[in-house]
């Protein structure tokens, strides 16, 4: 079984566009779905950003499926200049010790670092800080990573890029994460509503990004060989 793993829901939709024979899975996650691509069985899982989350959902697999592959999926900020948004990352490893596999692909993307962390990087200045370490950065891959040599699959990380190296959020994501580390959506609507005119466009403008970048990403995976 192919499995994707992402820490939302919305990082899979541009997949699940085209997923077939879609089901819902009861299994203790944020989502878990199964279905066929290109008439191959996929699972589908998301259980919020960060490493302990993404790892529980790996393991929420192994305990109901045989797997072939783990496909560390989603969202990624870049750190170098030459990527672009809604550009498809390719990552040939993470955080410089664990390697990744490259899918087979006819569509563009680009490849290499990727540094995975527990926090949202929020500002270019941040971006700067890390821009010797990698080429992107994101919250679960090495997680995904570590679960693929534990059960022994093959590991691949494919992100696309949200927002590039020169831009900021237009809010603290780390400040808005609950207890258990997702993000709280009543703590988003809160920082909008403290400064509305400066907010709320900033973040329709994120979300329409977003799901540019969800169908990008749907799109390449949709084609790519594993």
């Amino acid at each position: 079984m192919l499995v994707f793993v992402a820490a939302e829901r919305r990082e899979l939709e541009g997949l699940l566009a085209h997923v077939d024979e879609v089901a819902k899975l009861d299994w203790p996650l944020d989502f878990a779905k199964r279905g066929r691509l290109n008439g191959k069985p996929v699972v589908l899982v998301a259980n919020g950003p960060g490493p302990k989350l993404a790892g529980a959902a790996v393991d929420a697999v192994d305990r109901n499926e045989e797997m072939d592959a783990l496909v560390s999926i989603g969202f990624c900020g870049g750190l170098h200049p030459s990527l672009g948004a809604c550009d498809v990352f390719v990552a040939t490893e993470v955080n410089g010790i664990q390697a990744a596999l490259a899918p087979a692909s006819s569509r563009p993307f680009k490849t290499g670092k990727l540094l995975s962390l527990d926090r949202v990087v929020c500002t270019a200045g941040e971006k700067a800080d890390l821009s010797d370490r990698a080429d992107a950065v994101e919250m679960e891959a090495a997680a995904v990573a570590a679960r693929a040599e534990q059960y022994q699959v093959p590991f691949y990380a494919v992100r696309v890029v949200t927002d590039t190296y020169r831009e900021n959020f237009p809010l603290d994501f780390n400040a808005i994460r609950s207890k258990n580390g997702r993000f709280s959506r009543a703590r988003i609507l809160f920082a909008a509503l403290r400064r509305p005119g400066i907010m709320i466009p900033e973040l329709m403008k994120l979300n329409t990004r977003t799901k540019r970048a969800a169908e990008a990403l749907g799109d390449f995976l949709a084609d790519a060989r594993f």
